[in-house]
């Protein structure tokens, strides 16, 4: 069966890794996820893709795959759903691993084999001939981001309210907006909104912390991308459980369901301990720890937050935080601001984590820059998250990177503080470390998972190159990335999202602005 220009191909017959158009799994909303999961052959049967030249020259990364191509149409049936377990080769471009040497390979090749990278080859090393071929000349090759700090669904509240101080922002607008307007359909599709931006500017893996936390899950899985959410308490009722208790009550089930996930990382959430008792913050950290999970928690964000901890517990924030055991590896210290050197002890001390979110911080009118720099010397993991879409803007890590490393320098009066490498090791490495995942993600090294963005660096701005930190974190936008893979699997190609649809998300999100505005109209 042919189509003019252009051959019809089983996809069976094509590497999943090469994320054709038919991969894309059209967006639902919560009334047909039953019909779904009961029908599992609707999507697997979508088994013929047509390739036109015109189509397949828009991607000139990959090379003639003719052997993969010519092949008879048949039909598909449900066991025939490809498996990621295809050979790809990136090769030819720059390939920056970010392992403890801070090995870049110019020229250089990264070979992936199913969900994991297999190996990486120097310029003159042999290739193998049996691959799948991803020319990346002209781009750079780089880990996958790690966003340490996020609120995903609050896309779709983007700019309702701004220019004011967090806790006018938090509880006259930020907090009753929510319990108005959050819904299992509001998390699903302003996560995929949020995940559709984060992909397009190369973050592979993002923790967040909110509300209905299935149905977060089940955005993050359908867009492809990696993740580390799930319970999440704070002291008062919310749009999806009427206490802290309530919310931890079934949260051994999201546990358990998602533990052996590929891109799923259940983990625990307390809002903070200005708006949660210790008891119930203490009761989410057991919670975590009795599944070795990431645990999340807002910490030392205000200049006015000692004061409140103080008066609940008799104790200073972090202090509050290490008497409950909640500091120890795989807890993410969203913000960190307010640490005196006693708190950056104890942290260190810990192995806990700081999540830095300098442009969220920055638009509330936070009074200072998080002692970042102390934290480093120190030993503490440190990573680079946006916050929410709502105090940022944006959820581009380029940026975030560049503000990183423009406001310490600024902020001591000294141009080698936070160099531009440190910055980016903070942004693949160090949140790995922070979300306590470096053995699988955070950087390029053989058998660790292939999260992999491509960057074309064949503009003006980031030409000519001479060192790629600084093009990385001074130069480089999110709309420079060309392609993502995550484990193992391409869900960006030349700037297009592959696993839903675009369209319909953001059709989805204009609906909710109507209700957004009716709702909060005075």
């Amino acid at each position: 069966m042919k189509e003019a220009g252009g051959v019809v191909v089983q996809r069976e017959a094509l590497p999943d890794i090469l994320g054709s158009d038919d991969g894309r799994r059209e967006s639902e909303d919560r009334n047909t996820q039953s019909r779904k999961r009961d029908n599992k052959n609707m999507y697997r049967m979508e088994c013929k893709m047509t390739v036109t030249p015109e189509r397949w020259s828009r991607w000139p990364g990959f090379r003639a795959l003719t052997a993969l191509l010519v092949v008879p149409s048949a039909a598909c049936t449900a066991s025939s759903a490809p498996q990621a377990n295809e050979r790809l080769l990136i090769d030819g471009g720059t390939v920056v691993v970010m392992d403890d040497p801070g090995t870049v390979l110019e020229g250089g090749a990264v070979l992936v084999e199913g969900e994991r990278i297999a190996g990486l080859l120097a310029p003159g090393d042999p290739r193998p001939s049996d691959v799948a071929v991803l020319d990346a000349t002209g781009h750079l090759v780089i880990p996958g981001l790690v966003n340490t700090h996020g609120h995903a669904a609050m896309s779709l509240l983007r700019g309702l309210a701004d220019d004011l101080p967090l806790m006018t922002w938090l509880e006259e607008h930020i907090f009753p907006a929510e319990a108005a307007l959050v819904s299992p359909d509001f998390v699903y599709w302003g996560t995929l909104l949020s995940c559709i931006e984060m992909l397009r500017s190369g973050t592979t893996t993002f923790a967040d912390m909110y509300y209905f936390r299935d149905d977060g899950a089940r955005a993050t899985i359908d867009a492809g991308i990696r993740a580390v959410l799930g319970p999440h308490v704070i002291g008062f009722p919310t749009p999806d459980f009427a206490s802290p208790a309530a919310s931890l009550a079934d949260a051994a089930d999201f546990m358990e369901r998602y533990r052996d996930h590929p891109t799923l990382t259940p983990g625990v959430a307390a809002h903070s301990l200005y708006t949660t008792s210790l008891e119930d913050v203490a009761a989410a950290v057991r919670l975590a720890n009795d599944y070795g999970a990431p645990f999340q928690i807002h910490t030392a964000e205000d200049a006015g937050e000692f004061a409140t901890v103080s008066g609940l517990t008799g104790m200073g924030v972090v202090e509050a935080l290490e008497s409950i055991g909640a500091l120890r590896p795989g807890t993410v210290l969203a913000h960190s601001i307010y640490l005196s050197e006693e708190d950056i002890a104890r942290i260190a001390a810990s192995g806990a984590g700081i999540a830095h979110n300098p442009e969220s911080n920055m638009k509330l009118g936070i009074s200072r820059a998080a002692p970042i720099v102390e934290a480093l010397a120190a030993g503490i993991p440190v990573g680079i998250g946006t916050d929410g879409p709502v105090s940022n803007n944006n959820l581009d890590l380029f940026d975030e990177m560049d503000t990183a490393a423009k406001i310490h320098k600024f902020a001591a009066a000294d141009p080698t503080a936070l160099p531009a490498e440190t910055v980016f090791r903070l942004a693949t490495m160090g949140g790995a470390r922070v979300l306590d995942l470096h053995d699988e993600i955070g950087s390029l090294e053989p058998g660790k998972r292939a999260d992999v963005v491509l960057i074309d660096t064949r503009r003006a701005g980031l030409t000519p190159l001479y060192n790629v930190y600084s093009h990385l974190v001074y130069a480089t936008r999110g709309s420079d990335v060309a392609t993502v893979l995550v484990n193992g699997r391409v869900v960006v190609r030349d700037r297009e999202v592959l696993t839903v649809s675009e369209s319909e998300v953001l059709e989805r999100a204009r609906a909710f602005r109507e209700q957004v505005l009716e709702v909060m109209r005075p």
